[in-house]
């Protein structure tokens, strides 16, 4: 009877989590519609990268599947939030090809058919091993690379704050969201007992404590003056 409870009592726990990352990953999701909304009014993507959607397009597919029942168990939050978070991306896209340059609309595009034709191989690769257990570890160990690289990509951000001693590029909201999403799939997989969500989630965690504890310190210091370029203006 005990053991059925903590059963029970660690499902709710999971289910919880998974929802509440749910919630935050969808902060995440909208936080780049003010850019959006200046692309789509100003008719040009100016000096704005596309890049950041496309590998956040291939990280949601790949997260996704590994979530789906063809590879993992009971995951299906895992399933939600990453197809939520591809259609969002993949809207992001398309609006930047729409908007972009002639020569840019091409390199996007082809990117875009890059990443669904690896994602296409992907699943069909996976799909073709036929131990379960083998395809789990294979699309899990693929999933845990890219969000760590995911959630590696803020230390260009901490970088430049440290450097400028400003968070003028590190909005609180974004970074309050990354933690709070990160903690709670880490704890989501705790309680699933998955290491290829809780391992990549707990460095999301420890990055976002980073970047909050930053945002405390450097939030009220004075920028210093530099003729560095602060924005990567590369497409």
């Amino acid at each position: 009877m005990f053991s059925l409870g903590l059963a029970v009592a660690y499902t709710v726990c999971k289910n919880a989590a998974g929802i509440a990352g749910n919630i935050f990953a969808f902060g995440l999701f909208i936080s780049p519609i003010p850019t959006f909304n200046r692309i789509i009014k100003n008719k040009s993507t100016e000096q704005f990268s596309c890049m950041p959607y496309i590998y956040a397009l291939m990280n949601c597919l790949i997260c996704a599947w590994y979530g789906s029942p063809f590879v993992s168990v009971d995951n299906l939050l895992v399933v939600t939030v990453n197809s939520l978070g591809a259609c969002f991306q993949m809207a992001y896209i398309i609006i930047f090809i729409i908007n972009a340059e002639k020569t840019k609309k091409l390199q996007i595009f082809g990117m875009l058919m890059g990443v669904l034709g690896l994602f296409i191989i992907i699943v069909i690769g996976s799909l073709l091993i036929a131990d379960p257990d083998v395809r789990w570890i294979t699309i899990g160990f693929l999933s845990c690379a890219s969000l760590i690289s995911m959630f590696a990509s803020p230390l260009l951000i901490i970088n430049l704050v440290i450097r400028t001693r400003s968070v003028e590029f590190m909005p609180f909201y974004l970074s309050l969201s990354t933690f709070l999403m990160s903690t709670s799939f880490f704890l989501y997989g705790i309680f699933n007992h998955d290491p290829f969500i809780y391992v990549p989630n707990g460095i999301g965690s420890l990055l976002g404590i980073t970047q909050l504890v930053l945002y405390s310190y450097y939030r009220k210091s004075p920028r210093e003056d530099s003729s560095e370029p602060l924005i990567d203006s590369s497409p």
